[in-house]
């Protein structure tokens, strides 16, 4: 048989969707960052001595009040645009209580199968494989836990083509000071670092401690969630992206803010911002007096 005059199909280029991204280092836990006023993962909690009888509200030191989650590990109470997380304490490595304690949700890592995927307008986001249950925790937001120092420093230094990373949660406590949990997993992260923003999300961030003060950032589904549907949840933290008016009056003063492709029926348009990160540093030389 004669050979074909024609040539080989030469093979297709393969395309580099992870961009050089794929070894970046992951971690299923909070790590130290410049600036971390405590090492995640410094054990700083008492144990309790729940060894016999299962751990319960008024007889557990993890357990102040009321259980954190019900029978099927789905989170109790889930917050909404006009509530307020209620602080939530998991027992930990020091508790006596066995592994499969109902007060242990959140540390036994992923549960549900998730897939890392290539948006059409996002980039890249997450989405699941399988039905999730509303309440069910689905996964972590984890980094590096830095000083406020440090995330300004890195704010600064983004370029208008850089994606930011970092997240401000701050937790107002009653009669108290405000605490301030700043993570970045640009360097060093999860799964969760994929997660997009939506003014109308499926899932509901909430800090919940195990061995310090210092919060996991769990996030847990907002309703029933099916599969091959994407995860988002709402980066102001207030569940619904809302305008308020510090948002409104920036916009009138046409403060540079990133467009929301997120697609919801109430999109703002915007994605949420929050200007103390991105306060500019004070010029050297320049004292009080000085100062207009």
């Amino acid at each position: 048989m004669a050979a074909s005059g024609e040539d080989p199909e030469a093979p297709a280029e393969e395309l580099d969707v992870a961009c050089g991204l794929e070894n970046l280092p992951y971690t299923p836990n909070h790590v130290a960052g410049p600036g971390a006023d405590t090492d995640p993962a410094q054990i700083t909690f008492p144990g309790c001595t729940c060894r016999r009888a299962p751990c319960h509200p008024g007889t557990c030191s993890c357990l102040r009040r009321e259980h954190n989650y019900d029978e099927r590990s789905r989170l109790r109470h889930m917050a909404s645009e006009a509530q307020c997380a209620r602080p939530v304490f998991e027992c930990n490595v020091l508790c006596q209580c066995p592994d499969h304690c109902r007060n242990r949700v959140v540390q036994r890592g992923l549960q549900f199968r998730l897939q890392v995927f290539r948006t059409e307008q996002k980039g890249w986001g997450l989405r699941t494989l399988e039905c999730i249950p509303k309440g069910r925790f689905v996964c972590e937001y984890a980094g590096e836990v830095l000083g406020g120092s440090e995330v300004q420093r890195r704010i600064q230094s983004q370029t208008i083509h850089d994606s930011n990373y970092i997240i401000a949660v701050r937790e107002h406590v009653w009669n108290g000071p405000v605490i301030e949990t700043f993570v970045d997993p640009t360097h060093t992260g999860n799964v969760g670092r994929f997660l997009n923003h939506s003014c109308e999300p499926n899932l509901l961030m909430t800090p919940v401690r195990t061995d310090s003060m210092v919060p996991r950032l769990a996030l847990f589904a907002a309703r029933d969630i099916l599969p091959e549907e994407e995860l988002s949840y709402d980066y102001s933290g207030r569940f619904l992206n809302q305008m308020d008016r510090e948002d409104q009056a920036r916009l009138h003063e046409g403060t540079l803010r990133k467009p929301c492709y997120c697609g919801a029926q109430a999109c703002a348009a915007f994605l949420p911002y929050d200007g103390s990160l991105y306060c500019p540093p004070e010029k050297p030389g320049i004292s009080e007096e000085g100062k207009v």
